[in-house]
């Protein structure tokens, strides 16, 4: 009987790990686009403006980067997905620096 309840433990553990892992592809790759979607937005309104050529630039670079962590996100690299969202962002937010 304790074989049994070691197994039955095992498999829960393995259930939420596969469970954990579905959820962090879901929010890379969630994030990834809302960002993509923002940085696009941001990028036509300050293009339409009358800002620098660089910061609609940075705005569109940064939401490229976005959608590139989005799509290895949903492949299951969550880990460099995370970066490559912290790195699209900043970019973005340097751009802004440049108004």
């Amino acid at each position: 009987m304790d074989e049994k309840d070691e197994t039955h433990g095992n498999e829960e553990e393995y259930e939420d790990a596969v469970l954990d892992a579905r959820r962090a592809r879901w929010t890379a790759t969630g994030t990834g686009a809302l960002l993509a979607l923002v940085g696009l937005a941001a990028s036509t309104l300050r293009l339409t403006g009358s800002a620098p050529a660089l910061v609609p630039g940075a705005y569109a670079f940064g939401a490229a980067v976005c959608g590139l962590a989005s799509v290895l996100g949903a492949r299951g690299r969550t880990r460099r997905a995370l970066w490559l969202l912290i790195v699209g962002v900043m970019v973005m937010a340097l751009g802004d620096q440049f108004d």
